[in-house]
């Protein structure tokens, strides 16, 4: 059974932050160096300075750190009045209006709501995971979150239902027309994002009342789920309470039986259109010894390897002819790119089907599991355990910066792959298998600092 919560977010006063811009946002893990740059030269008020915040050398695990700071940060600013907390509780109505990357013109919407879940263990089967996660993200995470006891970042949970209960309810008047947001922000993506508070109770009851039966997916934010799912285990032992407790309702609307049973979600439904996942390719590099010629010899034994003649300098791109090559290619396939040369690997399904074998049929079939059981441990012979550690991995959602760092010497190989769909991971999802980490790419992200959710 999913539970779900209105709640009193703190958020920006908007008496303080004229433009909201200049605050918020993308995702921790999503946030470069440059753009943490300029997320702190836009406003001293930047989310950025507790979701990631900027390290010293004089750090120390016992004194000041970059946890403490984000900790004295977020404290100043509700002490300033910078961010002040709401009077009743509430969900959020919210949309993203985007141009959907790698095709011209189109325009999509998605629309969701924000509400505290209550958090479950995978093995209840309420909430689901879709692929693997990196350890060393999720000790960053948890040691801000127990610094700061707050959630200033919303993850992705996706959910299914055809009748459209929650979105009608949230975002149409009795007329049937959109309301009009409460806060509009354009980011640097040029995704416009809109809000809407909504305080009714009946409102939100209606809500809360469609979502009971729901079998909840994490989209995005896998890290932050496992660690506040520990973290509530940790504090319900603490505080000797059952972290199955029923809600309070002491104010009329359903509660958190306590603080840490809970986090901050937006929840949109897999039901409606406008929910786009981009690809992740793999730079591969620090590999000694990385011959391309050597390794496409060895990839004919897996693969049917069709070489890709270099663009012209009057014709398009070299990314786009290989992303036109892969987008064309029926079946599973990706593009190596090397110093030397790019090729086209299509699989030899009978040869492949061994290095396979223990996975279920759905899994066989992504492009990603090939591509990690075939190419990344056997031919490449980086087992699992290196991948998942991050050691000669990076994970890119521009296919040109990863063509890049095979040119400019900074990775071996490249890998351009194809977007793992929403059927695929839904299925994936629901079978309680999990897809290699960063399998997905849900575009657009989530903006940090819409609202937050506080346990103190």
């Amino acid at each position: 059974m999913a539970r779900l919560f209105p709640f009193r977010a703190l958020r920006y006063d908007s008496n303080r932050i004229p433009h909201m811009a200049d605050v918020v946002t993308q995702p921790y893990d999503k946030i470069s160096p440059e753009m943490q740059d300029r997320y702190y030269a836009a406003s001293p008020y930047n989310l950025i300075r507790v979701i990631l915040g900027r390290k010293f050398e004089t750090d120390t695990e016992e004194g000041e750190n970059v946890y403490t700071r984000a900790a004295a940060t977020l404290k100043q600013w509700r002490n300033e009045g910078v961010l002040k907390q709401e009077s009743e509780p509430a969900l959020y109505g919210y949309a993203q209006t985007y141009d959907v990357p790698g095709r011209p013109g189109e325009t999509r919407e998605r629309r969701g709501f924000i509400a505290l879940a209550q958090l479950h263990d995978y093995e209840e089967k309420v909430v689901y995971r879709h692929e693997q996660t990196f350890p060393k993200h999720k000790s960053d995470r948890l040691a801000l979150f127990k610094a700061t006891r707050a959630y200033c970042e919303q993850i992705y949970m996706l959910y299914s239902d055809p009748t459209f209960t929650a979105e009608k309810a949230i975002f149409d008047d009795k007329d049937g027309h959109v309301r009009k947001a409460d806060l509009e922000i354009k980011d640097e993506y040029g995704v416009h994002h809109r809000v809407w508070k909504l305080t009714d109770p009946a409102l939100i009851a209606k809500v809360l009342a469609a979502m009971e039966d729901k079998q909840l997916i994490i989209a995005d934010g896998h890290h932050r789920y496992e660690t506040s799912v520990g973290y509530m285990h940790e504090r319900a032992k603490e505080l000797g309470i059952d972290e199955k407790a029923a809600p309070k309702t002491d104010s009329g609307l359903p509660a958190p039986a306590f603080p840490e049973q809970a986090m901050m979600m937006t929840f949109v439904n897999m039901a409606a259109p406008g929910i786009t996942i981009l690809p992740t390719h793999r730079v591969v590099f620090g590999l000694k010894g990385f011959d391309a010629e050597h390794f496409f010899a060895q990839a004919h034994e897996y693969f049917t390897v069709t070489p890709i003649q270099n663009p012209s300098s009057k014709g398009p791109s070299e990314e786009a002819v290989l992303l036109e090559k892969l987008r064309t290619c029926d079946g599973v396939a990706f593009v190596a790119v090397t110093k030397d040369g790019s090729a086209l690997l299509k699989p030899k399904t009978e040869t492949v089907a061994p290095l396979l074998e223990g996975l279920s049929k759905r899994q066989q079939q992504l492009d990603v599991t090939q591509l990690h059981k075939v190419v990344l441990e056997k031919l490449l012979g980086l087992d699992e355990t290196a991948v998942r550690a991050g050691d000669n991995v990076r994970y890119l959602r521009e296919a040109s910066e990863a063509i890049e760092q095979v040119r400019t010497g900074k990775a071996n190989v490249a890998f351009l792959i194809k977007p793992v769909s929403l059927s695929q991971m839904r299925d994936i999802s629901l079978n309680l298998e999990v897809m290699p980490q960063k399998s997905t790419d849900f575009y657009p992200k989530l903006l940090s600092g819409l609202a937050m959710y506080t346990l103190d």
